[in-house]
């Protein structure tokens, strides 16, 4: 008779599918860890919808809060992101109708850019500085909805079913929505380039 040795992994974090399931039996060491994976994508899907740090704050608290509570009703297998985020996206929205306010949303595309390669030129850097720029207040000036799904997918880098999931929509409007704000988007941008 041969034994199987099947080796250990020493600090290789459990797989997601595991501490949702140490979750949803009520470890709270395992949901402290969920928070700790997910408490930036959190704020910054608050972020998009109210456009407000405080605010943003507050939702993305509030929805671990509610998601914690109804850890026992999630469904086992399923995934758990999407799942948070459409806890966020209702927080968001309601802390956003709450306040009464529509705030212009601040996106930082500077941030989510990466550089590569040569250091570019003194003018290649003031060009692309204000090409972002160009960008921002085309983005400023679109309505929230184009805003909020352009945000999602281009800047948080959410796939269409997350997306889906923190606007609480259907896929397909997602997509349809993407492709028009994209198409409004260029449209503005070739006015103030044309």
């Amino acid at each position: 008779m041969y034994a199987v040795l099947v080796p250990k992994v020493e600090g290789r974090p459990p797989d997601e599918a595991e501490v949702v399931e140490r979750a949803r039996r009520g470890d709270v060491a395992a949901y402290e860890e969920l928070v700790q994976r997910y408490t930036e994508m959190a704020f910054r899907t608050a972020y998009l919808v109210t456009g407000s740090a405080p605010d943003a704050e507050e939702a993305a608290q509030d929805a671990f809060v509610k998601a914690y509570r109804a850890m026992p009703r999630f469904r086992a297998g399923s995934a758990f992101r999407p799942w948070l985020l459409r806890i966020v996206g209702n927080e968001a929205r309601n802390r956003r109708r709450g306040a009464g306010r529509r705030a212009a949303l601040e996106l930082r595309l500077a941030e989510g850019l990466r550089r590569g390669g040569a250091a570019p030129s003194p003018e290649a850097e003031a060009e692309a500085a204000e090409e972002r720029r160009a960008l921002l207040r085309a983005l400023n000036g679109m309505a929230e909805e184009d805003r909020t799904v352009i945000g999602c997918r281009y800047l948080l880098q959410l796939s269409v079913e997350e997306t889906s999931a923190a606007l609480a929509v259907p896929e397909g409007t997602v997509k349809s929505r993407l492709a028009r704000a994209l198409r409004r988007l260029r449209e503005s941008m070739e006015l103030v380039h044309g």
